[in-house]
């Protein structure tokens, strides 16, 4: 238990000073100290970190390290996980940075300066709304409020705190903001775009890929012809490609999956293999002229993009043909299981919050039927 004394000595120039001193072991059996000048302030601290102590969440580092201090050590332990090739890419090592630049220690709405000890729930309530005040949109503010309970999990497991106050802190979006429901490009377009003659046969491969397997950008930049079974009409999508040339897992363990290839894809793509420079097995099957990876922004902005502009079409981004591609799949009438393992989504939920609405449920018109009938007959 801690205990509170007087403490007085003379100093240099033979003045006398006073002051109240805390005594008190931590769980560790270590020896603390800290002088206050009042008897009443030292016995508020007493107070407190006994209670720490009783309930087994006292840490002594949460009252010395700073938010930035704790931000500084996060960064170096993903620089790390980097180079050991950890599960922590490039990129998402440089969107880490970028919220704790930009908004965590942000000069004016940041909370860099508090100590770790005095970032409380509320304290992290308040910086989500100076976030917002500031114009962060919604997405963004969570992006770095999930960002900052990722350090101060960090700074858990470090010893450095006993509990994350940012677990729980909720942003609240606009009354409009609902569920990301996708709209997938409509089928006059796609018919547009793959069979006029504005689009190359290279480009109309790559769109017809994309189009029919359902793989993200990464995972199509990333594919092998080894990951290809022809005899079967199997795509095995293991690897995805950022934006840094960097080789990495699929966003969740759900995104290493195999998808069916139908016979017309099957076909193109052997022929594309015959007078493709690059057709050994561990070759990529859409490299660019070196062999290497593609630059998907090059792609959209060079070739994808100009495409809309003269067919005279509404634009919708590269990733339009992988929705696209899971709307066929639903009015194939596949599960939605199926359609959860073949796009390779980590839940059935996040596969029915976006494409839900898309299956079709005659049986909940036949329940309205029989609502109406009951009523109004």
């Amino acid at each position: 238990m801690a205990s509170v004394r007087k403490r007085s000595w003379t100093a240099p120039g033979r003045e006398t000073k006073t002051a109240w001193m805390v005594d008190y072991y931590d769980n560790r059996g270590e020896r603390h100290r800290k002088h206050f000048s009042t008897k009443k302030a030292a016995d508020v601290f007493r107070i407190s970190v006994e209670g720490q102590l009783q309930s087994g969440i006292y840490r002594a580092d949460a009252s010395k390290l700073t938010v930035k201090q704790a931000c500084e050590r996060f960064i170096a332990h993903c620089e790390g996980r980097n180079k050991r090739d950890e599960r922590m890419t490039r990129k998402m090592l440089v969107v880490y940075r970028g919220h704790v630049n930009n908004h965590i220690l942000h000069r004016e709405h940041g909370v860099g300066a508090w100590i770790l000890v005095q970032l409380t729930a509320r304290a992290v309530n308040e910086f989500r709304d100076r976030l917002r005040i500031a114009g962060v949109s919604v997405p963004t503010t969570r992006k770095v409020l999930s960002t900052l309970h990722g350090i101060l999990e960090h700074a858990i497991s470090q010893d450095w705190i006993a509990t994350n106050s940012a677990r729980g802190v909720r942003v609240i979006g606009t009354r409009s903001e609902g569920s990301k429901k996708v709209l997938p490009p409509p089928k006059e377009a796609m018919r547009a775009l793959l069979h006029a003659n504005a689009a190359d046969e290279d480009l109309r491969l790559k769109l017809i890929f994309a189009a029919s397997t359902g793989a993200r950008a990464g995972e199509q930049w990333a594919a092998k012809w080894q990951d290809v079974d022809f005899d079967k009409g199997e795509l095995s999508i293991r690897l995805r490609v950022d934006a840094y040339g960097e080789e990495g897992a699929p966003k969740s363990r759900a995104g290493v999956r195999m998808v069916p290839l139908s016979d017309q894809l099957i076909s193109a793509l052997k022929a594309w293999k015959l007078r493709s420079k690059f057709s050994k097995p561990t070759d990529l099957i859409f490299p660019n002229k070196r062999g290497a990876y593609i630059s998907h922004d090059n792609l959209v902005k060079r070739q994808f993009l100009p495409l809309f502009e003269r067919l005279r079409l509404k634009r919708f981004n590269w990733h339009g043909l992988r929705h696209f591609a899971v709307s066929c799949w639903i009015e194939a009438g596949m599960s939605p299981k199926t359609v959860q393992t073949f796009a390779g989504h980590a839940s059935l939920q996040i596969t029915m919050d976006r494409y839900g609405h898309l299956f079709p449920s005659d049986s909940h018109n036949t329940a309205m039927d029989q609502i109406a009938k009951g009523l109004f007959d």
